[in-house]
């Protein structure tokens, strides 16, 4: 096991942060633009959510550099400027933790079709290796590559993430087939996890996608197919659309009274996804400390 993952296990759970997205949006974030740019144009503002996270109690505490892919960021113009928004990214939280959490840097999706033709596997592994290279280069403690439905897509990213020698996360989204326990492509949880292995991953599991109420089963599978730990960020509960805005019902002690049977179930790394907030964090913090 590597030695940073070593440190942190000693004194698991470890608590990871929450959603970015939403809480950059809360900060100014125009709908329908590029969260990443912000890592050079608004850097003061994505260093607020880092450190409010910290503040919240986390011991690890993610980048703002979900898709700061050369892909992704083509969409907006700035495919030229990936390994300078992951470096900035990785530069912003480690300025936030202070040294009081470590840095893993995120790599989400290229947003591009595997099965479709829309890309080469030789493009994909080579956008997510500049990503990561950036990553390492800028001081990230570890990465985690997220949010992934698509298994080949997530062996790409984690075997470039692997190249850097950092410990590597690597999480599926399981929320298709009758019991939302596939991934979009219709991979199982325990197909996935193999995958995930065998390209190497150090940690598994899996974020997003579905309410914390249904990740306990979902922990339990994950567990029983790994043979190493386990990686759970649930969302608030199920979102609802309410005057065009997306909005999680869920409080931050609803979701926080999960977190005993998550650790239960083999959860070693607890945090949250889409919906939470810093005030979810330190209500698991509280949960967990107790």
């Amino acid at each position: 096991m590597h030695p940073t993952l070593q440190r942190l296990l000693a004194s698991a759970p470890v608590l990871t942060d929450g959603a970015w997205g939403t809480q950059l949006q809360a900060r100014g974030l125009p709908t329908g633009t590029c969260p990443e740019a912000w890592n050079l144009q608004q850097p003061n503002l994505v260093e607020q959510v880092a450190r409010a996270y910290v503040e919240a109690g986390s011991r690890i505490i993610l980048t703002n550099t979900f898709g700061a892919n050369r892909f992704s960021l083509q969409r907006y113009g700035l495919a030229q400027e990936a390994a300078a928004v992951n470096r900035a990214g990785v530069q912003i939280s480690r300025r936030a933790a202070a040294g009081r959490a470590l840095v893993f840097a995120t790599i989400g999706p290229s947003g591009k079709m595997l099965i479709m033709g829309e890309v080469s596997e030789a493009d994909l592994h080579a956008a997510f290796a500049e990503q990561a290279g950036a990553m390492a280069d800028a001081g990230a403690d570890g990465i985690v590559v997220e949010t992934m439905s698509d298994s080949t897509e997530a062996t790409l990213a984690l075997t470039a993430a692997k190249e850097t020698g950092l410990p590597v996360v690597g999480c599926m989204v399981f929320d298709s087939g009758a019991d939302k326990d596939r991934t979009m492509m219709g991979a199982t949880v325990e197909q996935a996890v193999e995958a995930l292995c065998r390209a190497g991953a150090d940690v598994v599991g899996s974020n997003c996608g579905r309410g914390i109420a249904g990740f306990v089963d979902l922990c339990r599978r994950i567990k029983t197919a790994a043979d190493r730990p386990v990686w759970i960020k649930a969302n608030a509960g199920l979102p609802e659309i309410v005057d065009e805005k997306t909005v999680y019902r869920q409080t931050p002690d609803q979701f926080a009274a999960y977190a005993p049977q998550l650790v239960q179930a083999g959860a070693s790394f607890l945090g949250g996804c889409c919906g939470t907030t810093p005030e979810f964090i330190r209500a698991t913090s509280a949960v967990l400390g107790s």
